[in-house]
């Protein structure tokens, strides 16, 4: 062989060098037939892996046409065993001269908060405590089996039944905390053991889908109080939340309900109803539309459970009715504590912010004491908890105290409040969106 065959023969085993493309043209791949997104300088072509992700289709899909390398961080607490399966969907890389973050994010603020990220990592707060979240478990179970004992052993008078559902109600909130740590896979180093406990616990002990939470819950991380990506701020016309969204059907003179009442129909609508007529209706709808057998055989031994135990009690109307009691308790419960961090803070259309902008702007935190640890399941945390998703929520406070500094570094406002201010805030800020609306609808 020839010196110039030889040559020829290595350039040809040589990889052609990848696309570039620049942010312009990766942000006009934002369609439902056709999604582009970058991570870590990578683009990558999701339109066909968008219908197969684990996540669900809609929460991959929100970040079409952006840099998704924050997300990605925050979702998957095992990045390299992800990574498989983005390589077939790769394409190219960002060109040479484009910046790592798209449209004019401050690049030395993602820096430092993904430097933040690595610190947290060294100081081993991803890390699990297992006695923390086994006797969490523990209470749960006490509290299951002592309603239960009350009743065996009590009779079921107007004062033992009270107290048993006030038992239920709480055994049932602090079990939605729980398997919150799990879908969030939190608890366990394997994804698997942590999606395994996640089907037990909201499904054995709360009669839910571990599927309709996932799809559901993670859209509303990934763009927190965004209209038409988070599905928490999609209230099917019966609230207008935040500042634009009242003005823009005040114009439209859009009127489903009087929302300048809103603050006060709030009490009978949201709170009561939205766990045991909203979330059921939901949650079956799902699981048969979708065909998650497997939840649905969860959700089946949890109501096997209850029926075997208080129907003998009860009969089966008496216990129907118990177990709608406790979930409207409940309910009231979930709603004030998770709309808590978030109502009262911007709603809007996506701006596109970085990773740490976009979770402060939607969110703020609850001044830390044991019961507000115990009552919200840490939720108290919402700041951290949304910046790092997948950390243990026992955690939360020690890296609060440099998610603070960081955020007073670049202006970030970082908020936190009483309990009781941040319940009358909700209603502050429902009674805002109202009067805005009605202004709009009126005069303009």
């Amino acid at each position: 062989m020839g010196k110039g065959e030889e040559q020829g023969g290595m350039c040809a085993e040589r990889e052609a060098p990848s696309p570039s493309y620049t942010w312009e043209e990766i942000q006009k791949h934002n369609v439902h037939t056709d999604k582009w997104l970058v991570i870590e300088r990578k683009v990558y072509n999701i339109t066909q892996w968008a219908k197969r992700h684990p996540g669900g289709l809609r929460v991959i899909s929100h970040y079409a046409g952006e840099d998704a390398t924050d997300a990605f961080k925050a979702f998957h607490p095992d990045p390299v065993f992800v990574r498989k399966f983005l390589k077939p969907l790769l394409i190219g890389e960002l060109a040479p001269g484009e910046p790592s973050q798209d449209r004019g994010q401050n690049s030395q603020l993602v820096e430092d908060f993904r430097a933040l990220r690595k610190t947290a990592e060294d100081m081993n707060l991803f890390q699990a405590d297992p006695v923390f979240f086994s006797l969490y478990l523990g209470h749960i179970l006490v509290m299951e089996a002592l309603a239960w004992l009350m009743v065996s052993y009590c009779g079921t008078n107007w004062i033992t039944t009270f107290l048993l559902a006030i038992i239920l109600a709480v055994s049932q909130a602090q079990a939605g905390w729980l398997q919150h740590d799990f879908g969030h896979l939190s608890v366990f180093k394997k994804s698997t053991w942590n999606h395994v406990v996640h089907k037990f616990v909201i499904g054995h002990l709360k009669g839910a889908s571990a599927n309709w939470w996932n799809h559901r819950h993670f859209q509303h991380h990934a763009k927190p109080n965004i209209f038409k990506k988070d599905p928490d701020v999609n209230m099917v016309h019966l609230f207008v939340l935040g500042d634009t969204q009242p003005v823009e059907y005040g114009k439209k003179k859009l009127k489903y309900f009087p929302y300048n009442h809103q603050h006060e129909y709030f009490f009978f609508v949201f709170p009561p109803l939205l766990i045991p007529v909203y979330f059921q209706m939901q949650i079956f709808m799902t699981m048969f539309r979708h065909k998650f057998w497997a939840d649905l055989a969860w959700a089946f031994s949890y109501y096997l459970r209850y029926f075997t135990l208080y129907i003998p009690f009860y009969g089966v109307l008496g216990s129907l009715c118990l177990l709608t009691f406790v979930r409207f308790m409940e309910s009231h419960w979930f709603v004030w504590v998770t709309q808590m961090n978030h109502i009262p803070m911007e709603i809007d259309n996506d701006k596109h912010r970085d990773w740490l902008s976009a979770q402060l702007a939607a969110t703020c935190n609850i001044e830390q004491s044991f019961f507000n640890d115990w009552f919200s399941g840490h939720l108290n945390f919402q700041i951290e908890h949304h910046l790092f998703p997948t950390m243990p929520r026992h955690n939360y406070h020690k890296i609060a105290p440099l998610v603070r500094s960081l955020c007073a570094k670049y202006n970030v406002p970082y908020e936190e409040k009483p309990i009781m201010k941040a319940f009358s805030d909700i209603v502050g800020s429902l009674k805002k969106s109202g009067a805005l609306w009605l202004d709009a609808y009126l005069h303009k």
